[in-house]
């Protein structure tokens, strides 16, 4: 497994990343990227860190040390330890870090025994597993198609689309672009493949592929997001922008122009029936929501710590509408908690051994956590209130001696002193009101796909796995008590034939 030390090496390999109209040197040490670099570095260190590496990690089938959710899960046991050891490098970054290396082993980590499922390149399935296993690289993913023209058919689109223009004896061309691969600057792979049915029309099979491309390859662009860490670094200091300056994990559109891909790194190739259905079909969906689930629990107990010093330095705790308002983001952090561990306990069988956690629970997951963190937001907004803009511009405002003591009298809150509050309320700020914060509010709000699909998602699974029709039959069950000339059912009594005695 990589150190911190040589993960932020292997970045130093030619990758090509262009911010504001300028191609990036080096990720590592450019003020845009460089923090965020150390906060994953930090975690791979945590991996050999004898305080937190039994937690994090054990030994694969095949001999090699891993964090433990990379590792096929075979037992109810193996989820809930792979659930801490997600929770562990989640609270590294407070929850504010989403695509984190292991996000990713929600596919890496049923390779193994999925192999079946990638007809004709199983193979390829169990060396990416072991490699993924032994190594823990870093893999973005882009499954989404640009937005150039949604009201157009996909065949008139197809040109934006990653297809296949050309095969050699050892491998594949690809061209197109992808979105959005949040912190690909940062990664060492990005993994490609279709989410929802795609077809071009005219037996055109040229985008059905899945498959991973080094983020050096030639060919490779990545054209990043603006960076709120550059822009905390221009505009502030950490006292200012404590999250942004850190944990920005940016998030760029992927171009590759007439990209060499090996057959070794082929999932499918020209297969519409696995491409389409990869999704579904790969057991990657309830890994990603478990992996999802427990770091937006996480992030929900920093955000509710930081809800509760807020009002208690602002004497407001103990009003009956905040400690309402409180109860609710408790409310929905115990929830998301009750959602992951349930996905770890109740888990269903999966092919080849492997254990999957409960569909149901990260069905309903996918469907609540857009909108639990609109409300978690909204209650800040009306909790913490005016206190949010008034706020001095910056730290440096502190070190002037003529407006520090207008500061140390105006600013200061309840037991708790000027520069302690407006440290902590800036804090509060950079989570829902910084560019880093809106664009966490919109990452919350679709990072389980389109919001009306999750939806019909979770519906289409209750249909498919006959719990629906299990439902009508428990509402047929009390409909069968009765009809127009009374009970139908013994047990009950027919009032219509009943006699009262006063």
């Amino acid at each position: 497994m990589y150190t911190g030390k040589e993960y932020l090496e292997s970045l130093n390999d030619g990758r090509v990343v262009y911010l504001n109209g300028e191609r990036i040197k080096d990720v590592t040490t450019h003020p845009a990227y460089r923090n965020a670099a150390r906060s994953y570095a930090r975690m791979y260190d945590a991996l050999h860190d004898p305080a937190t590496r039994d937690i994090l990690t054990a030994t694969t089938e095949f001999g090699d040390r891993t964090h433990k959710f990379f590792k096929t899960p075979t037992s109810a046991q193996d989820l809930l330890e792979a659930r801490d050891a997600i929770a562990e490098w989640a609270k590294l970054s407070y929850g504010f870090m989403g695509r984190t290396p292991d996000y990713k082993a929600a596919f890496t980590g049923s390779l193994n025994a999925f192999s079946h499922f990638y007809e004709g390149f199983e193979d390829n399935a169990k060396a990416w597993y072991k490699k993924a296993t032994k190594e823990l690289p870093f893999i973005n993913h882009t499954i989404i198609n640009p937005q150039v023209d949604r009201s157009k058919p996909l065949h008139e689109n197809k040109d934006v689309f990653v297809r296949a223009v050309k095969e050699r004896d050892d491998g594949i061309i690809v061209s197109g672009a992808k979105m959005v691969g949040t912190a690909s600057a940062l990664t060492h792979y990005n993994f490609v493949a279709n989410y929802g049915p795609k077809d071009l029309g005219g037996g055109d099979d040229s985008h059905a592929l899945i498959f991973f491309v080094p983020m050096n390859a030639e060919g490779v662009s990545m054209i990043s997001r603006q960076s709120y860490e550059l822009n905390a670094h221009q505009n502030g200091t950490p006292f200012d922008y404590p999250l942004s300056s850190r944990f920005d994990e940016n998030d760029a559109v992927i171009v590759l122009d007439n990209v060499f891909i090996p057959w070794e790194n082929v999932l499918a190739y020209r297969n519409v029936e696995v491409s389409n259905n990869f999704v579904t079909g790969s057991g990657f969906v309830p890994r990603f929501t478990f992996h999802g689930c427990t770091r937006l629990a996480v992030k929900l107990d920093f955000m509710t710590g930081l809800l509760l010093k807020a009002t208690e330095g602002a004497g407001t705790k103990n009003f009956r509408g905040v400690q309402s308002k409180i109860g609710e983001v408790v409310a929905l952090r115990n929830m998301f908690w009750g959602l992951s561990t349930a996905m770890a306990t109740d888990p269903e069988p999966g092919p080849n051994g492997l254990v999957i956690p409960n569909s149901y629970s990260s069905a309903a997951y996918r469907a609540l956590a857009p909108g639990a963190w609109v409300k978690v937001k909204n209650i800040f907004e009306q909790v913490v209130a005016g206190g949010l803009i008034q706020l001095p511009s910056s730290s440096k405002d502190f070190l002037n001696e003529d407006l520090r003591p207008y500061l140390d009298t105006y600013y200061r809150g309840t037991g708790i002193g000027a520069e302690e509050r407006v440290k902590l309320l800036k804090m509060v700020w950079d989570t829902i009101g910084t560019e880093f914060g809106g664009r966490h509010e919109l990452y919350e709000v679709n990072y389980a796909g389109n919001h009306e699909n999750i939806n019909m998602e979770a519906l289409f699974h209750f249909e498919a796995t006959g719990a629906a029709e299990q439902q009508i039959k428990f509402v047929d069950s009390a409909l069968d008590d009765y009809d127009l000339h009374g009970w139908t059912n013994s047990t009950w009594a027919d009032a219509s034939k009943s006699v009262i005695k006063s």
